[in-house]
């Protein structure tokens, strides 16, 4: 149990020992280092999250990255259930790694009065509280804002969940698969024949990012209302109808929805992917200025530019099967190198088709050292370093900070004592 003590008020955060920055060499496994000695502008910001799954720790991450201190509470010996997703990485869960790393985990029985009131304890202390439990169990804990605001005046709470705080949803259990389908995503993916998830948790990333940016609203708007705190509702429906918004007003008033095109875009042609003699190309094209590029440039047939069956983007859409016939035969006896090289000479956008080992050894990633080492106690392991940071000083701005994935109540004992708590037998 827990004993009552003193309470000061939380110490910084612990600094991580720096290391120097080396260039990307062989793989991106071998990465380069980074320092997390340079503050972001988060620095003196602590958030305290009751987080489970991804989208409260991919949302808290990011506040980590930014230097605030993220204090995550987790169960007792289990932790979060996504530490037992998988174990891709040297032993650990690859959902987890990819977004736990610098912060501080602490290992609480919520449900018990003693473990609630270091929780509590915390809270006081902190300036965000982030949560994405199951549907009333914040509430239940005493931890929704109008409790709070009180009390705690200053305190942003951020809750994320399927539906948000009311309507008749506001119970109902929600997973990304789940809301994908609720939010009309699979009726857009896939092909007509069989809808798809999409393959990563889309619903998950996106209320992670609306939560992210509206807790650096909220932190902002904070220091010019004299202090005072808000309260962030974020649903991840609404977050995945906000990103559905372009096939939502193609069906305006009735009009019949976009059809499904696995890989290829449903309202743009050619726009996907296309078979070569030894491989695929993704390709796009935006406007009629590139279609006559393509036709004379790439496909060697000027005179498919005027075809009335695809003199502008709607018909070649209303076309598309047999546009896709020619193209596929202009490419067949051609390698995919060869295509690529003629649509760079016609100023074709394209693409390669990378599996995640192609991701893995991207050249565009290691010219501009976008990799990375962070700790884990499966040992060190490759991370990307997050869009629009920097590595070098001399380009200015802030580092990321990037320190190690924590083991579940690795830092029970250090946040007790900055608590005043001592853990008795």
């Amino acid at each position: 149990m827990f004993a009552r003590l003193s309470c000061p008020r939380l110490l910084q955060p612990p600094t991580s020992t720096s290391s120097s920055i080396r260039r990307f060499s062989q793989s991106a496994a071998q990465g380069t280092s980074t320092s997390t000695s340079t503050q972001g502008p988060l620095s003196g910001i602590t958030v305290v999250s009751l987080e489970q799954a991804i989208a409260a720790p991919f949302c808290t991450r990011q506040l980590a990255d930014l230097g605030a201190r993220v204090i995550k509470i987790e169960r007792p010996a289990v932790g979060d259930f996504a530490r037992n997703y998988d174990t891709r990485v040297n032993g650990l869960a690859s959902h987890f790694v990819w977004t736990n790393r610098s912060k501080e985990s602490l290992a609480l029985d919520v449900k018990k009065p003693e473990d609630h009131d270091v929780l509590m304890r915390l809270v006081d202390k902190a300036d965000v509280l982030v949560q994405n439990l199951a549907p009333g169990a914040s509430a239940r804990l005493g931890l929704s804002f109008e409790k709070l605001k009180d009390e705690h005046p200053g305190l942003i709470v951020c809750d994320i969940s399927g539906y948000g705080q009311d309507g008749p949803y506001r119970d109902k259990k929600a997973y990304d698969l789940l809301v994908q389908s609720e939010a009309g995503l699979l009726s857009v993916t896939g092909t007509d024949k069989e809808p798809a998830k999409v393959g990563i948790s889309i619903a998950d990333i996106a209320s992670a990012m609306y939560a992210y940016s509206s807790i650096l609203a909220a932190l902002i708007q904070r220091s010019k209302n004299g202090g005072r705190g808000s309260h962030i509702d974020i649903s991840m429906l609404e977050s995945m109808v906000e990103w559905m918004g372009f096939p939502m007003y193609y069906a305006f008033n009735g009009a019949p929805g976009i059809v499904p095109a696995g890989a290829s875009h449903p309202s743009i042609y050619p726009y996907g992917p296309f078979e070569t003699g030894n491989g695929s190309v993704m390709l796009g094209l935006q406007n009629e200025r590139e279609w006559a590029n393509f036709c004379t440039l790439v496909l060697a047939q000027p005179d498919l530019a005027t075809d009335t069956r695809f003199s502008n983007n709607s018909l070649r859409v209303q076309n598309r099967n047999e546009l896709k016939d020619i193209i596929t035969a202009s490419f067949a006896n051609l390698p995919a190198e060869e295509v690529t090289r003629r649509l760079d000479e016609a100023s074709i956008a394209n693409a390669n088709v990378n599996d995640m080992q192609g991701v893995w050894e991207h050249a565009q990633l290691r010219a501009r050292d976008r990799w990375t080492k962070v700790k884990t106690s499966g040992g060190v392991v490759a991370a990307l370093v997050p869009p629009g940071f920097k590595l070098r000083p001399e380009q200015g701005g802030y580092r990321a900070r990037m320190d190690a994935v924590p083991e579940v109540g690795e830092h029970n004992e250090s946040i007790l004592a900055e608590l005043g708590v001592s853990r008795m037998s």
